[in-house]
């Protein structure tokens, strides 16, 4: 059996063999070029890229400096804090601070037992303070010793209000109510509620 091909299929033929030549060889460059071309930055990046490294490392210098002064920083609000009413509710911080204000009103001969108020409200951002008022009759002496024992307690507390009225007895008993307050975190605070909100 004998294949004949004519002027129109040779022609064809021609053209395909000169097309999957063509294609070859610009693959073969292709990948050449790709393999062989090394990719080289531009010189404006250089010194910029060693200005960023050394403005790294002058970041990294300061690193242990400022944890030096974070862990100091630490310490101080700890030893600040040491405070703070240590409870797990308000009741609990108010039971505290009366117990404060008991032990140290016995100490200087004063009678003070019964809670008038019990106030909780916040104190910046991070603090709560709880408020105890109380009411005594007591001598002045006594009074300053009691407001100066009170001060040298571990615990952060505060005069919030005083008020101190002559009494009519031999013995110049003054009566005074007293509300002192506590430092406590800002959890124990009771969220507020929104406005109109059902």
């Amino acid at each position: 059996m004998k294949f004949e091909i004519g002027t129109l299929d040779r022609r064809k033929l021609f053209i395909l063999v000169a097309g999957l030549v063509l294609l070859t060889v610009v693959l073969v460059r292709q990948t050449r070029d790709s393999s062989s071309t090394p990719v080289v930055a531009s010189a404006d990046s250089i010194p910029l890229a060693e200005r960023r490294l050394e403005r790294l490392r002058q970041v990294a210098a300061t690193v242990p400096g400022k944890e030096t002064v974070l862990q100091q920083a630490r310490a101080e609000l700890q030893g600040r804090e040491a405070g703070i009413l240590k409870a797990d509710t308000a009741p609990q911080a108010q039971a505290q601070l009366m117990d404060v204000i008991r032990r140290v009103a016995a100490a200087n001969g004063i009678d003070a037992r019964g809670a008038e108020e019990l106030r909780v409200r916040p104190l910046a951002n991070d603090y709560g303070e709880v408020l105890v008022a109380v009411t005594f009759t007591c001598g002045i002496e006594q009074l300053v010793n009691f407001l100066a024992g009170l001060a040298n307690e571990s615990q952060i507390i505060a005069t919030d209000e005083i008020n101190i009225s002559g009494g009519t007895d031999k013995k110049k008993a003054v009566q005074v109510r007293l509300s002192l307050s506590g430092l406590v975190p800002k959890k124990l605070i009771p969220a507020k509620r929104a406005v109109g909100v059902f």
